[in-house]
Order: structure tokens, then C-alpha cells, then sequence
């Protein structure tokens, strides 16, 4: 079993693509590469190349391995309702919330941020939050360094908290903070932008194993790509290059995200027969 936990419907590229085609293309990277589940993170923003909660939720709803995780904006740049989040968490319709500093302008220590870390506690999801480098170069790296992580962990320990990315580079750094904090976990997604060149693979999985190293075991990493920004293919092939123990693997691939996110272990039928794995990767 895979899952995604770090999927988008955003268009990226400069030609004009359609919601539904950008659907389309997620789907069949679900098919090709044996993804179980893909968990869809919105926007900061809401236009016509960032889908909004209300349309991703339709459009992903007629597929059952697709779950939502919704990107909450503090800068407006995107509808901010926090009784419909609220609402749509009470129905299931997402399974986790998301910050985006440095995209936006604060930290997550910033008082603007309580009202989200207090809903997430009454609904037991977790708070994805970015962390480390950006794709867009008018972000302030300032507001997304891992430390920040650290002390709402301390502040809010009922609060499930998933560093994105790594906190890349300051990979020692978010080695510390899930080592150190109980409610913290960590994705492997968007290290770099397409594919992972020959020879910095190696490097990328080395600063992983440093981390897996210290905290002693892998059981706070989950499995993440960050697609369409990045190819799936190469993050699959980063965990190969882990030298993980089929266990260990299978925490990475799936277990994590599941016990954390609550996701049944039973995957959903896909809408098409797939691939076995070990076809698909390039």
C-alpha cells in the first residue's frame, strides 16, 4: 500500500490547463504508479490557477482515493470562513488543515495561527505546515525555518503537526524536532523541483537516513511527493535508496500517514485496473 500525503490540483505550468484536466492527470498518476491514496492539499490562494476548497471538493469527489487537506489563507488571498471549515470537518469532507508561512507573512507562533491549531484539536486532524524552501522566490524563508515548529509543539501538545518538506535544508534541525516532540512528524515531498538529478539522489537520501538515524526509527516520516511540482517517480525511488527493512518501508510508504490521519488500512478500489509498482518506475 502508498500514500501521497502531499498532492495538488494547482497549475504550475504557463499554458492554460483546465481543473478537469489537472483531475485527469492526478488520477493517472494514481494508476501509474500504484498509489492507493493521494491526499489533495489546497491553495493559500483562490484563482484560476489555484483551485478553491469548494471546487477541489467537487472534482475529487467522484474518485475514492483522493482525500482533501485544506490550505487555510491568513493573508486573504483566499476565502477565509472558519465556521464553513469547521462545518466541513464535522462532515469528513477534510482530513487535516494547512499553513503556508513564508508564502504568507507569519510564523507559526503567530497568535493568527490559534483559532486554526484549536480547531484541528477539537477535530483531532493534523496541521500540515510548511516548512524550508520555497517553489516561489517572493516567499521569506524567515517565517517557514523549522525551529518555529518547535515551540507550538511545546505550546500545543494535543496538536498533531506534520512538517512538510522536511524543513529543506535545516534537515538536522527537523531531525531534533520530531526526535524531540511527540506530536511532530515530518513528510519527504517537494526536495526539489521535477526530477531528482543522479548523484544529489544519493545526497538527499543520506540527509533522510540522518534523520531516521538520530530519531532511531522512521516511525515519523510519511511517504510525500508534491506533485505536479514534482515527479512521483523519483520520490519512490528515494525510498529504495534508504536501505530500509520491509517494516521500516512500509511505515514510511503508508502505516504513518494512516495511524495519523486515521485512513483505514483497507485501500479504496481504484475506478481502473493498475500496474503492478515494480513497472512503472522510470
Amino acid at each position: 500500500m502508498i500514500i501521497d500525503c502531499h498532492m495538488h490540483l494547482n497549475n504550475y505550468s504557463e499554458v492554460p490547463v483546465s481543473l478537469e484536466e489537472r483531475f485527469q492527470r492526478l488520477v493517472a498518476q494514481l494508476d501509474k504508479h500504484s498509489i492507493d491514496r493521494g491526499f489533495v492539499i489546497t491553495s493559500y490562494a483562490a484563482n484560476e490557477r489555484r483551485p478553491s476548497i469548494t471546487k477541489v471538493l467537487d472534482i475529487v469527489k467522484s474518485e475514492p482515493r483522493l482525500s482533501v487537506i485544506e490550505g487555510m489563507s491568513l493573508s486573504g488571498r483566499a476565502p477565509f470562513d472558519l465556521a464553513a471549515t469547521e462545518e466541513r470537518l464535522r462532515r469528513g469532507e477534510v482530513i487535516g488543515l494547512k499553513l503556508y508561512p513564508g508564502y504568507e507573512y507569519f510564523d507559526p507562533t503567530d497568535g493568527i495561527c490559534e483559532a486554526i491549531y484549536d480547531l484541528a484539536m477539537t477535530y483531532d486532524v493534523p496541521v500540515v505546515i510548511h516548512t524550508g524552501d520555497t517553489y516561489n522566490v517572493r516567499a521569506k524563508i524567515k517565517y517557514s525555518h523549522p525551529l518555529h515548529i518547535d515551540e507550538v509543539a511545546v505550546d500545543h501538545p494535543d496538536l498533531k503537526i506534520v512538517m512538510a518538506h522536511l524543513g529543506n535544508p535545516w534537515f538536522r534541525d527537523t531531525a531534533e524536532i520530531i526526535y524531540k516532540n511527540p506530536n511532530v512528524y515530518a513528510d519527504i515531498s517537494g526536495l526539489v523541483l521535477g526530477d531528482i538529478k543522479t548523484g544529489f539522489e544519493q545526497w538527499l537520501a543520506n540527509q533522510v537516513k540522518e534523520i531516521i538515524g538520530f530519531a532511531g526509527d522512521p516511525d515519523k516520516l510519511l511517504f510525500g511527493s508534491d506533485w505536479p511540482i514534482v515527479n512521483v517517480g523519483p520520490y519512490l525511488r528515494l525510498i529504495d535508496h534508504l536501505d530500509l527493512t520491509d517494516e521500516e518501508r512500509e511505515k514510511i510508504l503508508w502505516r504513518n500517514t494512516a495511524e495519523l490521519f486515521r485512513i483505514p488500512e483497507s485501500p479504496p478500489k481504484a475506478k481502473r485496473e493498475r500496474k503492478p509498482q515494480e513497472a512503472i518506475r522510470e
